[in-house]
């Protein structure tokens, strides 16, 4: 699918439309005719919502349905950090002011800025899909916003409090064990035999920097004049300060091969034409000559992003099996979560990424 088209919200899902419009009418400055509330569909976590206020539009963030652990989406956090990063790092959207009064919709929120630009999700319009070089264009330039968002000078924009990054690497590890061990449903030997070989091979950490914790093709937007350059950046709500190698060990994660299978590669999470013409080493070589650093052996680093991705996927199908959630497309989570298990276990077997 290409772009993010929003649609009417997903049942379940809706706002309160006449408590939304008053309290909007409270704090914009601008006044305005009529509310519309459309849903961005896509999107696994925090729910994003466009708010269309006569011809001006913003986008809305507020937790999924069903949350139970406030701290896993923070939206006063998450407002926070997009206040002071956007001198520091132009991708990241403007936010415009945050809610703390529940009653307005049922939870916090906070409203930004409306981007221009196209998500890309699964499947690349067919100017960059038939150009090779269009492509390695494209990829260059998506890991150079990793890169640059690692080169932030994190205590300049204020954000120096965001995180630890003395120890990171082992809390990382030790924390999404126990997240998965708390939304377990199933078996999956394979991923748990990961997870232990992660707890027993922590290295040092490698740096500190402001890390984004799910940097893939459908956290980005690219420029609608101009498809290989990324114009923003989204969905901040798993930002710290930590090991950057951590960070691009995610993105690695998320990069399928065609030996995954069918249903892995066409995830939406990138573009199915570019893991297919690209290797995790050709990113990672694009990653070190865009930050400048040699890089070690990437395997942890790898494994990790692919067993925190599976966590990630556990604790969304957990909620689906335990009825926080009614959206279908969370019904064959667990089918994703083994097959991740599998991939990491793999990697451990070759002793490569």
């Amino acid at each position: 699918m290409i772009n993010d088209k929003a649609q009417q919200p997903r049942p379940g899902e809706e706002l309160d439309s006449e408590a939304l419009e008053g309290y909007l009418r409270s704090r914009l400055p601008t006044p305005f005719s009529e509310l519309e509330i459309l849903q961005y569909p896509a999107g696994s976590s925090n729910l994003t919502y466009l708010i269309r206020l006569g011809s001006t539009e913003y986008v809305l963030r507020r937790p999924p349905f069903g949350n139970t652990v406030k701290t896993a989406h923070d939206m006063r956090r998450e407002f926070d950090v997009l206040s002071k990063l956007g001198i520091a790092y132009p991708p990241a959207p403007e936010p415009i002011f945050f809610c703390d009064e529940e009653s307005v919709i049922g939870a916090e929120f906070y409203l930004m800025e409306k981007r221009e630009g196209i998500v890309i999700r699964g499947t690349l319009p067919e100017t960059i899909a038939s150009s090779k070089e269009a492509q390695a264009k494209l990829c260059r330039n998506f890991i150079r916003g990793l890169a640059d968002l690692h080169k932030v000078d994190f205590e300049f924009a204020g954000l120096a409090e965001l995180g630890k990054p003395e120890g990171y690497n082992r809390r990382q590890v030790e924390g999404w064990t126990k997240r998965y061990i708390a939304a377990k449903t199933d078996e999956h030997p394979e991923l748990e035999a990961a997870m232990n070989w992660l707890g027993q091979n922590v290295p040092p950490e490698s740096g500190a920097a402001l890390i984004h914790n799910d940097y893939k093709f459908d956290n980005v937007m690219l420029d609608p004049d101009d498809l290989t350059r990324v114009a923003a950046v989204i969905d901040w709500e798993m930002v710290t300060i930590g090991d950057p190698l951590m960070d691009l060990g995610t993105t690695l994660g998320y990069w399928m091969s065609p030996d995954a299978g069918g249903e892995l590669m066409n995830m939406p999470f990138n573009p199915r034409v570019l893991m297919a013409n690209f290797t995790r080493r050709d990113l990672a070589d694009m990653y070190a000559e865009a930050s400048g650093r040699e890089l070690p052996d990437l395997l942890f680093y790898y494994v990790f992003g692919t067993f925190k991705i599976a966590v990630i996927a556990q604790q969304i199908y957990s909620r689906f099996a335990k009825g926080l959630t009614s959206d279908q497309r969370f019904s064959n989570f667990n089918r994703f979560v083994n097959a991740l298990g599998r991939i990491a276990a793999g990697a451990i077997e070759k002793g490569g990424i």
